[in-house]
């Protein structure tokens, strides 16, 4: 039986302009630079600034700001054609730059990666089309480390079946060497032993160290990973000055030749989003976006709109030219208010994080506090969903070093004292302590966990065990040196 119901509910929905705005506030200074140069060839509508360096507005004295996803009202924000038209300071709508005068860091350029470099050794020399197209398929083959975990056999046979190339084990291997001794030595290796035994013969070491360095990885290749140093020294009669020198000389070479990004482009450095400086007593905090394109609505097409709005008739074409054009007049002016919000949020966030760890800033690591998300978002009166989207892939550039904005949130735990100390603390104690340790005997785990409750750190030794692990420090046995 059909029936009427009245239901009352809740929704909430986000307008495209909040969407455009959530999305630019988490993009970093690299890819925001590459999305507003998108804009600009996708909407006739904006046009790059040219001219001088321009000023921006304080922070604090611009009240016309997108709201936050909370309480946004897209009435509050109307933008008039004649505001544009009629205002002679039109300079200040558009996306302005610091007006610090920061020093940028310089953009790394453009490079190819390791893989295609490898491409690129590989046509040099000498092979025939045949292996040539063999050893493609196997650099092709390699994981990021750079180590060829595939079958040979198999890449050989579907060469056969879909291409109808014709290539023969053993000139598989033969390439398969060859790529192995292209640069980095050790590339293409299948397995750790294979990658370092191939530095070591390619090298250019003590040939007596080499040998012994050979002969231990060759037959005493599970001690030497189980440090068992002592069997080794036996087994091979060495003394232990010697067995150090051999030791030393497998330490330098290298267990990743892909350096676990072999896919990835070559860079250099981080580009930080926030620079802090301080000057005398005080710490400023600027945008390093001195290098961002500055865009504004362009004068011609709002003159073109305007024009086209006081004809008293209009045909399809004109009409249609005039609706494309007020479309992109819409999307320009929120365009540029989304991205003057996002600079707000951005430097409202990092001054509250500045404000927060003012101790690190000033003394150091072992001065982080602990904070999460929650106490960003309440002091500055925004959703910790927002908190989250500027702070994740975002740097900045202090006295201390450069820091992810990640690195300052951390959970912490109350000491015998009643003070609250940072995870991140806790982590550097155990590095100290680790650091500090004798290497003949090192401090187990349970025994780390013993020396930080003495200090009045109570952490369990599983905890001090997960630790340990996310600093990429080994097991004590593993730390064992002669």
């Amino acid at each position: 039986m059909l029936s009427l119901q009245q239901k009352f509910a809740l929704q909430q929905k986000l307008s495209p302009q909040q969407i455009q705005y959530q999305k630019l506030l988490q993009l970093n200074t690299l890819a925001l630079e590459q999305r507003i140069k998108t804009e600009l060839e996708l909407n006739p509508i904006l046009e790059e600034v040219l001219d001088e360096e321009l000023e921006l507005k304080d922070d604090d004295s611009s009240d016309e700001t997108l709201d936050t996803e909370e309480d946004y009202d897209s009435s509050d924000d109307e933008f008039e054609l004649e505001d544009y038209m009629n205002d002679v300071d039109i300079d200040n709508d558009r996306l302005n730059r610091s007006r610090d005068d920061e020093q940028t860091q310089p953009i790394a350029p453009q490079r190819t990666t390791l893989r295609e470099q490898l491409v690129e050794q590989l046509n040099m020399l000498d092979l025939s089309d045949e292996e040539v197209i063999i050893g493609e398929n196997i650099i092709g083959s390699l994981d990021r480390d750079g180590y060829f975990k595939a079958n040979l056999k198999k890449i050989i046979k579907e060469l056969k079946l879909f291409e109808e190339i014709d290539v023969t084990l053993e000139q598989g291997e033969k390439v398969l060497g060859i790529i192995q001794t292209l640069e980095p030595v050790g590339i293409g290796a299948r397995d750790l032993r294979e990658c370092l035994l191939i530095q070591i013969r390619n090298s250019s070491y003590d040939p007596y160290y080499s040998y012994l360095a050979e002969k231990i990885l060759t037959d005493f290749y599970k001690e030497f990973v189980n440090k068992r140093f002592d069997i080794i020294e036996k087994e091979m009669n060495l003394t232990r000055t010697t067995l150090r020198s051999t030791l030393d000389l497998i330490q330098k070479l290298n267990p990743k030749p892909g350096e676990g990004n072999i896919d990835e482009v070559e860079s250099n450095q981080i580009t930080p989003d926030f620079l802090i400086e301080k000057v005398e007593n005080n710490y400023i905090v600027t945008l390093n976006d001195k290098s961002m394109p500055s865009v504004t609505i362009s004068q011609t097409y709002l003159e073109m709109i305007d024009s086209n709005k006081r004809r008293r008739k209009m045909n399809e074409r004109d009409k249609e030219t005039h609706k494309f054009l007020r479309e992109k007049f819409e999307s320009a002016k929120w365009f540029i208010a989304s991205i003057q919000q996002r600079r707000n949020t951005l430097m409202k966030i990092m001054r509250a994080i500045l404000e927060k760890q003012y101790h690190f800033f000033e003394s150091g690591p072992k001065h982080l506090k602990p904070m999460i998300y929650k106490d960003i978002a309440d002091e500055i009166g925004m959703d910790i969903s927002t908190i989250s989207r500027v702070v994740n892939g975002k740097y900045v550039q202090s006295p201390q070093g450069i820091h992810e904005l990640k690195y300052f949130f951390s959970e912490g735990l109350s000491t015998d004292s009643g003070d609250e100390i940072s995870n991140k603390h806790i982590k550097e104690l155990i590095k100290e302590i680790i650091d500090g340790e004798s290497k003949k005997n090192p401090y187990s785990d349970e025994k780390i966990s013993k020396m930080l409750q003495d200090k009045g750190i109570h952490i369990a030794r599983r905890t001090v065990a997960k630790y340990r692990e996310q600093l990429k420090l080994p097991v004590a046995r593993l730390r064992k040196e002669l």
